[in-house]
């Protein structure tokens, strides 16, 4: 195995050519640090890569998968996972940033970065202030989408024990596209009447996709 030149290696090319400037199997290696007995670091962090489908499939990876690479043990593995979890929370807003609902854009600011990867479809509740500033977020359920499964009864006791004024639901088409589906419309119109008796108004229904969303309100179908 033929070591590498100081100046190609990747701490050295990041310091001086920027992060921006880096391969991703390059960035890799600079987490991972270290190679194995008989492989790179570079070498360790390409396998890696290779073992997913896509860059962003980072996100599901589990310790245990980690693991079962040569050269990453737990160490390195937890490492990775706390670097991937902080990865993710730079592209969300916090709760605690006291989040204002002005427009779709800003639910789809706040779920996008979040939502946009799931690979199962999750329905999330936000609740919000008279204000409508978000109070709460709630994930009221994982699966497909269809009116029975979406039932007032989980949306509005949330809403009752957090005495939030107005709600907006939200969630994710895996396949890309936001494009309501009848089910999508049927589920809003339904928890748009339970509002109704409850006194607390659903504002909106908003589908995430791969990078785009829908407002089932300002597409007028409520």
């Amino acid at each position: 195995m033929l070591a590498m030149l100081k100046q190609d290696q990747p701490r050295e090319r990041l310091m001086t050519y920027g992060p921006e400037q880096l391969t991703n199997q390059e960035l890799l290696a600079i987490i991972i640090n270290t190679g194995s007995k008989d492989e790179s670091v570079l070498e360790v962090a390409n396998k890696l890569l290779m073992s997913m489908g896509n860059i962003r499939d980072m996100r599901y990876l589990t310790l245990q998968e980690l693991r079962e690479i040569k050269g990453i043990g737990e160490k390195k593995a937890v490492t990775m996972l706390a670097m991937i979890e902080l990865a993710v929370r730079m592209h969300t807003h916090s709760l605690e940033d006291r989040v204002k609902i002005k427009s779709p854009q800003c639910v789809a600011d706040l779920l996008m970065e979040r939502m946009r990867y799931f690979t199962q479809e999750h329905f999330i509740a936000l609740y919000l202030n008279t204000k409508n500033v978000v109070i709460h977020e709630q994930v009221i359920f994982k699966g497909s989408l269809n009116a029975s499964i979406v039932h007032p009864r989980e949306v509005f006791r949330e809403a009752v024990r957090r005495s939030a004024a107005n709600i907006i639901v939200c969630h994710n088409h895996p396949s890309g596209d936001p494009t309501p589906s009848v089910e999508d419309i049927e589920a809003t119109k339904r928890l748009i009447n339970c509002g109704t008796l409850f006194g607390i108004e659903l504002l909106d229904h908003i589908i995430i996709g791969d990078g785009v969303f829908v407002s089932i309100k300002e597409k007028g179908l409520l």
